[in-house]
């Protein structure tokens, strides 16, 4: 459980790096990250950032964009859904 925990924190630690770090990100209200659902091949955080509407959807873009390339070169793997097969030859 201690692993998951540990990427679980580190998965949001890096998040919030990402929006501390884009000056398009209100400061007040503050950033919430959290844990919104165990779904069937993935750990799904919720993001909810305060931005200028006009910033909106470059905010959002780039930030799915950031996740991405910042998870890859920190090694958080993003899961994709997996299908085992087994053949019974009987």
């Amino acid at each position: 459980m201690w692993i998951i925990s540990n990427r679980v924190d580190k998965a949001k630690s890096v998040i919030r790096e990402l929006c501390d770090n884009d000056q398009r990100i209100l400061k007040d209200p503050e950033v919430f990250i959290a844990v919104s659902e165990l779904a069937d091949s993935s750990v799904n955080f919720a993001v909810r950032a305060w931005v200028e509407a006009a910033d909106y959807w470059g905010v959002f873009f780039d930030m799915n964009e950031n996740v991405l390339k910042i998870f890859t070169e920190k090694g958080i793997n993003i899961p994709y859904p997996q299908m085992h097969v087994h053949v019974n030859n009987q």
